[in-house]
């Protein structure tokens, strides 16, 4: 049977079950009653935080992390600084960035400024200097490379504190609180996400 499931991964936490170091916290420590063969769709690198997919469905893992159907993922960006309107630019035009020692070209990204912050102050915190002020940013992205959005901020002078992917397609993280779960049927995580679109 398959099962559906999202997920708010909280910070320093890896997106998988298993630990690569003792001192590691991993998605076993949120003792939930898991099937064996659920595993996380996708993955949020420990310092980032927000919607994690989980499930058995390979059917559903390979259409959505195929490159080709090239899926929209938005994310609540806190940098360092006020990104300048050029700044900006530069993330929704040709910014390229070094992956493993590789130029990559990105995707135009949808990136603005957000007015207020979408979220609470984390515990732990972020990194704070007095004379440097943060910036809350919408950045949405139509691929996933590896911590692409913290490179790409950091191309463009704007390095990131604290990374939240809150939506991908229209299945958004909404009220989940960090470490909570909550299980979905498959017509809706397949509509929410698109899939039904692809054959």
């Amino acid at each position: 049977m398959k099962e559906y499931y999202i997920l708010h991964k909280p910070y320093g936490m890896l997106s998988q079950f298993s630990k690569e170091l003792e001192q590691h916290q991993s998605l076993a420590d949120l003792n939930l009653p898991f099937k064996k063969d659920i595993y996380p769709v996708g993955r949020l690198d420990k310092d980032s935080e927000g919607l994690l997919i989980l499930s058995n469905d390979k059917a559903l893992t390979d259409k959505l992390l195929n490159p080709l159907h090239q899926h929209q993922r938005s994310y609540w960006v806190q940098v360092e600084g006020i990104p300048t309107v050029q700044a900006l630019q530069m993330l929704q035009t040709d910014l390229q960035i070094k992956i493993k020692k590789k130029i990559h070209q990105c995707l135009p990204a949808d990136a603005f400024i957000l007015e207020n912050a979408p979220l609470a102050a984390r515990n732990p915190p972020i990194r704070f200097r007095k004379n440097i002020a943060t910036t809350w940013l919408s950045i949405t992205l139509t691929e996933g490379k590896n911590r692409q959005v913290r490179r790409m901020t950091a191309k463009i002078g704007y390095p990131t504190l604290r990374l939240v992917r809150h939506r991908i397609e229209d299945l958004h993280i909404e009220d989940l609180a960090p470490a909570a779960v909550r299980s979905i049927r498959k017509e809706i995580i397949y509509r929410l996400l698109k899939l039904h679109k692809i054959s």
